[in-house]
């Protein structure tokens, strides 16, 4: 089975009358003239953020200013040479701040319209698209994707991620410390991690959270989204990683919470798990993910 990963940006524009922003794919894309959401993929080093304003710029010749983080998905396609394809996509709000409305040239799409609600549904539309706009649509048939599955790692690495900022009744944080020999080894992170090949980034959180903490949580928001471009960081080989993480960072509620224990298979990335009051977590040498995290939520 031939396979990729792909992670991209794309983004909901609005005008006054309720319309919205698409662009039709070209000849050079794998659907063309099925229309789209503003954007495409995530550059190697790039946040996600300046993704979905480069993308607007190349595509619509407009200036964009996010406003919200939408939603974070992922799905699987076939594209018409066989190959199966994993699509993390994080999906933003966006006004318009400047510029003039310009198809792109020589690109992946080659038309951007602004469409009425009456006429979204007319147009034929990538499933995502047609998702998160509300538009009913036929889903495609991909096959079963075995588990453990994954692209062949060559060259620079980018990776997506989900993580946990886990709290109990008792406004406790839930935290994870890093094993030494891995990067940030000895601070404290969120529970969390890469998401598997065909696994959307809830599914990965919950399978996470359990086999970092031993705990067992309820997505209620999204956080916000971060990354991390570090390509001299070491692995465990004592090798230099170039790696380009995308982090989702999703708030979740642990309704029943039990002593914080680490499940996985010895050896991992996660040497311990506990809970912490929020001030006894100011004073943990924290990753800046976490910090971050804790900064955004008070």
């Amino acid at each position: 089975m031939k396979i990729n990963r792909r992670a991209a940006a794309y983004g909901v524009c609005r005008s006054a009358d309720g319309g919205v922003l698409l662009t039709r794919g070209s000849e050079l894309c794998e659907f063309p003239g099925v229309w789209s959401l503003p954007g495409g993929g995530i550059d190697h080093g790039e946040h996600p953020d300046d993704t979905v304003v480069r993308e607007f710029a190349e595509e619509t010749g407009l200036t964009v200013r996010i406003t919200g983080l939408r939603t974070v998905l992922a799905d699987l396609t076939r594209l018409p040479d066989g190959t199966i394809e994993h699509a993390d996509r994080i999906i933003y709000d966006v006004v318009v701040t400047g510029g003039e409305l310009t198809p792109e040239t020589a690109g992946s799409s080659d038309l951007a319209e602004w469409v009425t609600p009456a006429d979204v549904a007319a147009r034929p539309l990538l499933p995502f698209t047609a998702g998160v706009l509300g538009v009913s649509f036929e889903p495609t048939d991909v096959p079963d994707v075995p588990p453990g599955i994954e692209p062949p790692r060559t060259g620079p690495i980018q990776r997506f991620g989900a993580y946990a900022l886990a709290t109990d009744p008792g406004g406790r944080v839930l935290l994870t410390r890093i094993a030494d020999g891995y990067p940030g080894g000895g601070h404290w992170h969120l529970a969390g991690g890469g998401t598997d090949f065909g696994e959307t980034p809830e599914h990965a959180l919950a399978r996470e959270l359990y086999e970092e903490t031993s705990q067992r949580g309820r997505i209620t928001g999204l956080v916000g989204v971060s990354h991390r471009y570090d390509p001299a960081a070491l692995g465990p080989e004592g090798v230099p990683l170039d790696w380009h993480v995308i982090r989702v960072v999703y708030q979740v509620t642990v309704p029943e919470p039990t002593v914080a224990a680490v499940t996985e298979a010895a050896g991992g990335s996660t040497a311990e798990a506990a809970w912490f009051t929020r001030e006894e977590a100011g004073n943990l040498p924290l990753t800046e993910l976490t910090r971050d995290a804790l900064g955004r939520t008070g």
